[in-house]
This record gives C-alpha cells, structure tokens and sequence, in this order.
C-alpha cells in the first residue's frame, strides 16, 4: 500500500483571474512521483524543493502535486497514469526504477509531458535527467583520502546499478590518488530508504574498523550512527550537518530547482521538446555543502581546488589508468572513460573489498 497521499498546492489558481478584461489560461499542472518520503532529509526532500521552486516562481501560474513513498514496480505504473488522465501537463518521476511505468504511460497520454530522472530511454514526450553525482564523490574520497586513520572507509550502497556503482569506482579512484593504503568496503541495503537497514550498515561497517562512512541512500540514519559511534560521514543529496554535527565531513547536494523551473516554464510557452540532461558541478545541479571545522585548511583547499577543476573540465574523475580489481586497464593512461562506460559501469576499481553483486 502507498503510504504517500496526493498534495495539491495552488489552490488559488483554481479561481478564474482577469487580465486585461480576458479570461487567464487554466494552471499548468506539474506532478511529482517520488521513491521516498518528501522527510527523508535526502533525495525526495532534494526533489520536493525543487517543487517548491516551481511554484515560488509561477505562483498561481501552475498547480503541484505529489505522491510520496511510491514503490519502484505496478504501484509506481498507477500512480503515474493517475496523474497523466487528472489533466496533469508535465510529470516528474524521480526513481531509476520509475523508468518502464513512465516510458509506458507516456505512450498513452502523447499530450502530457514526462520527465524521468537517472533513466536512460527517452520518447517524444519523455526527457531524462539526473546529475553527475560521481563528481561529487571525488571531492568526498580526498576528504575521505586526508581523514582516515584505520584507512577503511565504509560505503553504503542501495542498488548495484550504474549510477551507484560509478559513484563507488570514482570515490575509491579519488581517495586511492592520495592515499593508497585505504579501502572501500560495501554493503548494500538493496532498498533507497530504509533508516534501519541503512544504520545497520552503518553499524557493521564500523564494528569492521571503517572510521569514515559515506552513503548512496536516502536517510540521516548512516550520519547519525556516525555522530553516535565518534566516526566521519559524508551525507547523500541533502546538507546533513543536523543530523550529525560533528560526524558531518561535507554533503553532495543535489540541487533541482533551476531544471524544474526551467522545464515547465517550456511547457508553459510551448518550447518543450525531448532530450537528456545529465548536469555536475558546473552547472550548480550538484554542490557540495559547507565542510567540516575539525577539518584541516590545507585539505580543504585540496578539495576545493579539485571542485574547481571539475567545474572546469582540467580534472577528469575517471581518467586513465584505471585497472579494475583484477588489474585489467579499463581506461589507458593519457584516455578518460567516455560517457558510454560511466552509463553502464558494473565493475569495482581497485580498492574495493568485494565482489560486485550481479
């Protein structure tokens, strides 16, 4: 059963308005399908400001909706077709796994506009988007890299796809350039969230010797059994200082706004069309969060300088060489891996402990 309900905000563009002695257009209406709760404190909150910032620009220009706490699967299909037969002209499904039910109702309702994030197929109305959220992960793995003392870090995992998988190869890469000593070891919790498998993991990893915990899922929890057991944690999607204000390393923040608005103000004027957008750190879809004190100048100055030759194209995080677990070179030295390779990543680097599960 879902456990998310429908919000519709913008009551008062319900009401018919007069400009110029002539009836307003009827509100655009924007849906969102979310993965988690809109409290998560991490991705789905990330996403719902971004709502937030679509209705703060066009005021009662448009209508929102949600439906929070939406199962990757046949509950996910229902809901999103719910939305495209209740008038809704734009739909945002933020899950991987939203992928098929949204390619699949699109075909369905060809007027309404859809925008799946971190998926891969694409219709005439259905754009994909997501950020560069490994650029990130490097900036944490020097931190990462600098603070460690038992050179084990732990790292949470919630599905062996791609974009979680990219995101382990570039910290480890990242953090193993200055410190080659250190490991990765990962759990996967096989869920985006679950408070408590994730400080389970978090757990386990800790009582395994790692002094550093980053997270590719969605709660606090991990951050807050950090603050609990004297380790470091670096937060996934949100600023999670709060929840651990001395555990708290940075956070990778991913920011949607400025793509929300910019979407449905061309759904709006009719300019709308199909493509993909996968934004980092130079576009401001991804940031970083305010560092650690405890954190030494000279390591955050190398962790900013690293940010700032991503953002501007002199610092590749996969750039070659770069050996697989068994040795074999996937990136020659001199190369960088092409986006092609990073979109369907399913092999650790070296440093990671463990077998990538299939």
């Amino acid at each position: 059963m879902i456990q998310g309900v429908f919000k519709t905000l913008g009551a008062a563009a319900l009401g018919m308005a007069v400009t110029l002695g002539a009836a307003s257009a009827e509100p655009t209406k924007v849906g969102f399908v979310y993965v988690g709760p809109i409290g998560d404190h991490g991705w789905t909150y990330r996403h719902d400001k971004g709502r937030l910032a679509i209705e703060e620009a066009f005021g009662d220009k448009v209508e929102t909706s949600y439906v929070e706490s939406v199962p990757e699967g046949a509950d996910a299909e229902r809901v999103i077709r719910q939305l495209a037969s209740t008038g809704h002209d734009l739909i945002f499904t933020t899950s991987f796994g939203y992928m098929n039910p949204t390619v699949k109702v699109a075909k369905q309702f060809p007027n309404v506009k859809f925008e799946h994030a971190t998926g891969y197929k694409r219709s005439d109305n259905v754009s994909t988007y997501a950020a560069r959220f490994y650029e990130g992960r490097v900036i944490a793995g020097i931190l990462a890299g600098r603070m460690t003392k038992s050179n084990v870090i732990g790292y949470i995992g919630s599905f062996p796809i791609p974009e979680v998988v990219r995101g382990i190869n570039a910290f480890t890469l990242s953090m193993r350039k200055i410190n080659p000593d250190a490991e990765v070891k990962v759990v996967w919790v096989n869920s985006w969230y679950d408070p408590g498998k994730e400080g389970d993991a978090a757990k386990a990893l800790i009582d395994q010797g790692a002094d550093i915990i980053v997270q590719h899922t969605d709660s606090p929890a991990p951050m807050q059994v950090a603050q609990e057991r004297g380790v470091f944690a670096v937060g996934q999607a949100s600023d999670m200082t709060q929840f651990g204000p001395k555990a708290h390393l940075t956070s990778i923040i991913d920011d949607w706004n400025g793509y929300y608005v910019e979407r449905t103000k061309a759904v709006m004027d009719g300019t709308w069309s199909s493509g993909d957008t996968w934004g980092g750190l130079n576009t401001g879809m991804l940031r970083m969060a305010t560092y650690n004190e405890a954190i030494p100048a000279q390591v955050v100055e190398e962790a900013e300088a690293a940010r700032k030759a991503i953002e501007a194209g002199s610092l590749h995080p996969f750039a070659g060489p770069v050996l697989d677990q068994d040795g074999k070179e996937m990136v020659a030295a001199g190369a960088f891996a092409e986006d092609g390779m990073l979109l369907s990543m399913d092999w650790y680097v070296q440093g990671v402990q463990g077998k990538l599960p299939k």
